[in-house]
């Protein structure tokens, strides 16, 4: 075999192998791998490679479906079937199979996934070139990328506290939430992240704004603090798919509440909207 490809005890070429529609990597990068390189039948370093795989899936949660020697010998034994002399040998682990959300339910089953083949080894005597970047990895929260992994798990946390969602902050400023975004209101004024690299742009929030408007509510888009938003008379979360919720307590102390009816003209304007670009009539029932 030219190259290998595994997926929960299924063995067959790559291009062979097919993989269940709500696997959590698909839409969540919900998982886990490492990787190295094999020779003459033994995967290089297999060891170092075991631990630190089966420590980074500890640290997610991630439910590994063999013990570590187990994998380590389906490894060395998938590596036999391929037919180079050098090759590189990649695994990874899913959190599994389960409808769409980003919590995930305890012990959920994970999926194993290996994929080998041919690898050539470039000549260290050959020097290469560099070039060099700001490292932005970790400011690009405006784009709505499959990547979904740390808002997987700050969402689990917050569902094992009983909570709604998360508020993140950048020091002490607010940013969003693991999957919404968080509005206040004050004295009056709605205030709101602005539209940096820091939050992913929400048409909801976008659209909760122009409400605002309509109903003649001041809006300032600028940057607010954690103490500014335990402090504020409401606090708004808004999302795509649960519109403008509020909320009533964060990190277990009593929030909000202060102005329910500029809220609730908030919410109600809101809801207008959906109803009426839909037609919908009944929400609820």
């Amino acid at each position: 075999m030219k190259a290998l490809a595994y997926y929960d005890g299924k063995i067959g070429t790559p291009e062979e192998l097919t993989v269940p529609f709500n696997d959590r990597v698909h839409f969540f990068g919900d998982g886990c791998y490492d990787a190295t390189v094999g020779a003459n039948g033994k995967v290089y370093l297999l060891q170092d490679h075991l631990d630190r795989f089966y420590t980074s899936a500890r640290l997610l949660d991630i439910h590994i479906p063999m013990e570590k020697e187990a994998l380590g010998e389906l490894l060395t034994r998938l590596l036999g079937m391929v037919d180079s002399k050098i090759n590189f040998v990649y695994w990874q682990v899913t959190r599994g199979v389960e409808d769409r959300s980003h919590t995930y339910s305890k012990d959920l089953p994970g999926k194993l996934w290996v994929f080998i083949r041919p690898q050539h080894l470039n000549d260290p005597a050959v020097p290469v070139r560099l070039n060099d970047e700001e490292d932005t990895r970790f400011f690009h929260c405006n784009i709505k990328t499959l990547n979904l992994l740390p808002s997987v798990m700050t969402a689990q946390r917050a569902k094992n506290a009983g909570c709604f969602e998360t508020v993140f902050h950048r020091g002490d400023i607010v940013t969003e939430c693991a999957h919404a975004n968080v509005s206040v209101l004050k004295d009056g004024i709605l205030y709101s992240h602005p539209n940096d690299e820091l939050i992913l742009r929400g048409i909801a929030k976008t659209h909760m704004i122009q409400g605002c408007y309509r109903l003649g509510i001041p809006v300032l888009e600028k940057p607010f603090t954690f103490e500014f938003l335990k402090n504020a008379d409401e606090i708004l979360v808004t999302s795509s798919s649960n519109f403008c919720m509020y909320a009533c307590e964060v990190s277990g102390e009593a929030a909000g509440g202060k102005d329910p009816a500029t809220r609730k003209a908030i919410q109600d304007e809101v809801l207008r909207e959906f109803c009426d670009y839909t037609g919908c009539t009944s929400l609820w029932g």
